[in-house]
C-alpha cells in the first residue's frame, strides 16, 4: 500500500540567527490511509511544530512532506488551500477552538462557504447537520453558542469542523488531554469509529502513553525535536529501546 503522507528529512526552525530555535530536526516517517500514527514526547519536544508544519500552519525550514506522492511544502496560495481541504487539525483546547461570539453551526458553514462545498445555504446548513449526527451530536445543536456545551460536546464540534471537507488526514494535537478522562474515553472510541467509517488516517499528538497504546498503530517517540524510537506500538512500549523511552515509561503512574 502507498503511504498516504511521507515527511522526509522535515526541519522547523523559530527566528533567525543567534537567536534561531530548532524545533524540529530531520524528522522522517510515513503514515498509510486509514492508520493511526502516534506521536509522543513531553512538552517542547517538537511534537506539535511538527503537526502544524504538515498543515502546513508554519513552514518548514527544509525537507519533504509528500501527501499522496506530492511534496506539499512549497505550496502556497490556491494549491495550499486545495491541500488543506485534504488534512485538517483538531486541536487541544476545544474552549479557544471556537468563536464565542458565533454559533457554532457557522462556524463550519463559514468553512463551507469558503472552500464552495454546496450549491446553496440550505445545502450547507443540511451538511452542518450531517456533520452534527457523525459525531454524535443532534443536528438542532448546531445553532447554539460554545458556552451552551461541555468540553467533550466542543470537541465533537471541532471535530465536525475537521470533516466538513471530507480530509484524508486528521492531525490530532493533543485532543483529549483537556477532557475529564470519562470524557476522553468517549472521543477515543469517536475517532476510531471515523477511522473505520472513513478510512481516515491520523496523526495523534499526545505525551499519555497509555492513550496511546489504546488508540495508535504505531508510535513515534520524539526527544529534543528528534524522532529517537518508533515501531508498532506494543513493540515500543513494551520493549523500548531508546533510554528516553525507557525514562518516559518509567514515569507513567502505576496503580
Amino acid at each position: 500500500m502507498e503511504p498516504l503522507l511521507e515527511v522526509e528529512n522535515l526541519n522547523v526552525v523559530y527566528g533567525r540567527g543567534k537567536g534561531a530555535v530548532q524545533a524540529v530536526k530531520e524528522v522522517s516517517f510515513q503514515i498509510a490511509p486509514g492508520e493511526i500514527f502516534g506521536l509522543v514526547g513531553e512538552s517542547g519536544c517538537g511534537k506539535s511544530s511538527l503537526g502544524k508544519a504538515i498543515i502546513r500552519l508554519v513552514d518548514p525550514a527544509s525537507g519533504k512532506i509528500l501527501f499522496k506522492g506530492k511534496n506539499v511544502a512549497p505550496l502556497k496560495g490556491a494549491a495550499l488551500k486545495t491541500y488543506r481541504q485534504e488534512v485538517q487539525m483538531v486541536f487541544q483546547d476545544p474552549y479557544g477552538s471556537l468563536n464565542p461570539r458565533m454559533k457554532v453551526g457557522n462556524a463550519i458553514l463559514d468553512v463551507l462557504a469558503v472552500h464552495r462545498i454546496g450549491k446553496s445555504l440550505a445545502e450547507r446548513r443540511e451538511r452542518v447537520g450531517e456533520l452534527f449526527e457523525s459525531v454524535g451530536l443532534e443536528p438542532r445543536m448546531a445553532w447554539r453558542y460554545p458556552h451552551e456545551f461541555s468540553g467533550g460536546q466542543r470537541q465533537r464540534i471541532c471535530i465536525a469542523r475537521a470533516l466538513a471537507l471530507n480530509p484524508d488526514l486528521l492531525v490530532a494535537d493533543e485532543p483529549v488531554s483537556a477532557l475529564d478522562v470519562s470524557v476522553q474515553a468517549e472521543i477515543l472510541q469517536l475517532l476510531e469509529e471515523l477511522r473505520t467509517s472513513r478510512n481516515l488516517a491520523f496523526l495523534f499528538v499526545s505525551h499519555d502513553l497509555a492513550v496511546v497504546r489504546n488508540v495508535c498503530d504505531r508510535v513515534a517517540v520524539m526527544f529534543n525535536g528528534e524522532i529517537v524510537e518508533m515501531g508498532a506500538v506494543a513493540d515500543v512500549i513494551d520493549h523500548p529501546q531508546h533510554e528516553y523511552t525507557r525514562t518516559l515509561l518509567a514515569a507513567v503512574p502505576s496503580f
